[in-house]
C-alpha cells in the first residue's frame, strides 16, 4: 500500500536529491523526481494519479507556469506547489491564479517544506472527501485490502468507507459515530490499516471501563514506586501505541474530569508518567467513537466542548443496518459461512431473507449475528428455515417495498435506476451476472447503463 504520489521537477540534480532525502524522511515514500518538462507530460498521460507536484519555475524547454497550467488542465485535483530562486510578487500572483496551491522561494527550509506539503495534501483530501459526498457513486478503493473484512451493497456505506480511506492518509483525530452493533472498531481498524501507520500498533481501549483511579496509569504508565504495588515501571497506552494508532471506544461515557486530562494528551501530544517529572511525547493516531449524542451531552454539560472539537477533527457516521437492508442478504451468507455451516445449506429456506429483511435490528449487525448463531443452534447447523427464527421475526408481517424521497413517492423510472445500479454494484460491476439475475438482456442492460452514465 502507498502514500501520497509526490512528483518534483527542478533542472538542478542536486536540489531534486535535497527534496527526495527531505520528503521521504518527512514518511513520503511515492517520490518521483523530474529535471525535463516533457516526461513529466507523458507521465500525466500514462501513468497513475499524482496527489502534488512540485515545481520549478525556471525550467528548460517549457516554463513552470506553462507546465503548471497544463497540469491543472490535464489532473485538476493534482495540487500544485510552485519554487523558485526568484521572489517575485508578480510571478507569484501568476501561478496563484493558473491553480497553485502556495509559491516557495529558494532555499526552502526543510520545516517550512514538510509543512506547505502537508496543507497542500490536506486541502486535496478535504476536497476529495467533499466530491465523494456530492457524487452519486465514489470512485474505486486504493487500498481494497484494508476494507475488505466490511461487507456492503450499500451505496451509502460505500461512500463512508472512501471517505474513511481519504481519511487514513491524515494524522488528524477522528470521530466514529454509529449505533451500537454497526462496526465502528471494524471501521477503526480498516483506517489504521489504509493509513502510513499500518505497521504499528493498532490499540483498542474501551474508556467507559475506565475509572477515574486508574486512568493515568492505564494511559500514561507509571514508574517504579510511583505508589504501593508499583514494583517495575509500566509504559501505559501511549508509549505501547507508539507510532501507531490508539481507538478509544465509547468515549461519550468518559467522566468529564477524565476528558481534562485526555484533551491535554491531544492538544499538546505530551504526557508524564505517574511518578515521574519528565514529561513525554507521544506518537499516536487517535480515533474516537461513540453510540452517544455527544451535542446532547455537551447541552447538559457532561462532555467537553473543546475536547468535542479536537476529537472530531475528521467525522464518519456508519449508518444502522435498517437504513441499509440490502446488505442483510450479504452479511447473513457471510456469518452462516463463519459460523460453520456447509456451502450447500447456506442458502436459507423460504420467507427467512424476507423476515430478516423486514425487521429493523436495534443492535444492528451484532444482533443479525447473533440470531443467525440461535438459528443455526437450533437447524444443528443445516439449513435454517423461518421456524427457527425467533417468535417476533416469524410474526412481523412483511411491509410491501415504497421508494420515498423527501416524503414524495419516486417515479418508477428511478426506482428501475436505483434498483438497476444497486444489483450491478452488488456484483462487482459484472453486466453478465447482472443481466442474469435481473432476467433481462444484455443488451438491455448496456443500453441502461449507457443512460445512467455508467460505462
Amino acid at each position: 500500500m502507498s502514500g501520497p504520489r509526490i512528483l518534483v521537477v527542478d533542472d538542478d540534480r542536486d536540489y531534486l536529491d535535497l527534496m527526495e532525502r527531505r520528503l521521504r524522511a518527512a514518511g513520503y515514500e511515492e517520490v518521483e523526481l523530474y529535471e525535463d518538462p516533457q516526461p513529466v507530460q507523458e507521465r500525466f498521460v500514462a501513468g497513475p494519479e499524482v496527489d502534488l507536484a512540485l515545481i520549478d519555475v525556471g525550467l528548460p524547454g517549457m516554463d513552470g507556469r506553462e507546465l503548471l497550467a497544463w497540469i491543472k488542465n490535464q489532473s485538476a485535483a493534482t495540487e500544485c506547489l510552485m519554487v523558485t530562486a526568484m521572489n517575485d510578487a508578480r510571478t507569484a500572483i501568476v501561478c496563484l491564479r493558473l491553480g497553485a496551491y502556495d509559491y516557495l522561494v529558494k532555499p526552502v527550509a526543510e520545516e517550512d517544506l514538510v509543512f506547505a506539503v502537508r496543507r497542500a495534501l490536506e486541502r486535496k483530501r478535504l476536497l476529495d472527501v467533499l466530491a465523494i459526498e456530492r457524487s452519486r457513486r465514489p470512485p474505486p478503493f486504493e487500498h481494497p485490502e484494508a476494507f475488505a473484512g466490511i461487507l456492503t451493497a450499500s451505496a451509502a456505506l460505500r461512500k463512508v468507507l472512501k471517505e474513511a480511506e481519504l481519511h487514513a492518509a491524515s494524522d488528524m483525530p477522528m470521530l466514529i459515530t454509529g449505533e451500537s452493533g454497526t462496526g465502528k472498531e471494524l471501521l477503526a481498524r480498516a483506517i489504521h490499516r489504509a493509513s502510513p501507520r499500518r505497521d504499528k500498533p493498532f490499540l483498542p481501549v474501551n474508556m467507559a471501563a475506565l475509572s477515574a483511579e486508574l486512568f493515568e496509569s492505564e494511559f500514561f504508565g507509571h514508574v517504579r514506586g510511583a505508589f504501593t504495588g508499583a514494583e517495575k515501571d509500566r509504559p501505559g497506552h501511549l508509549r505501547a501505541c507508539e507510532g501507531g494508532t490508539l481507538f478509544l471506544d465509547e468515549i461519550g461515557n468518559l467522566s468529564p474530569a477524565l476528558q481534562g486530562k485526555l484533551l491535554r494528551v491531544l492538544q499538546d501530544g505530551e504526557f508524564t508518567p505517574v511518578g515521574s517529572s519528565l514529561p513525554q511525547r507521544a506518537d499516536v493516531r487517535f480515533i474516537a467513537a461513540t453510540n452517544e449524542d455527544l451535542e446532547s451531552l455537551i447541552a447538559g454539560r457532561r462532555f467537553r466542548l473543546d475536547l468535542y472539537y479536537r476529537i472530531r477533527g475528521s467525522w464518519l457516521h456508519l449508518p444502522p443496518l435498517r437504513e441499509r437492508r440490502e446488505d442483510i442478504p450479504l452479511l447473513a451468507a457471510h456469518f452462516l459461512g463463519e459460523l460453520g455451516v456447509p456451502p450447500s445449506e447456506r442458502e436459507p429456506g423460504p420467507g427467512v431473507i424476507e423476515a430478516l429483511t423486514a425487521h429493523d435490528f436495534p443492535g444492528n449487525v451484532r444482533e443479525l449475528r447473533s440470531i443467525l448463531q440461535a438459528a443455526v443452534n437450533l437447524s444443528r447447523g443445516g439449513r435454517i428455515a423461518l421456524e427457527h427464527l425467533p417468535p417476533e421475526l416469524r410474526s412481523k408481517r412483511i411491509p410491501p417495498v415504497c421508494f420515498f424521497r423527501d416524503g414524495t413517492p419516486l417515479r418508477l423510472a428511478d426506482v428501475e435506476k436505483h434498483h438497476i445500479l444497486a444489483v450491478y454494484e452488488r456484483l462487482n460491476r459484472n453486466k453478465v451476472r447482472t443481466a442474469r439475475a435481473l432476467d433481462i438482456g444484455l443488451n438491455t442492460l448496456r443500453r441502461k447503463l449507457r443512460a445512467y452514465g455508467e460505462s
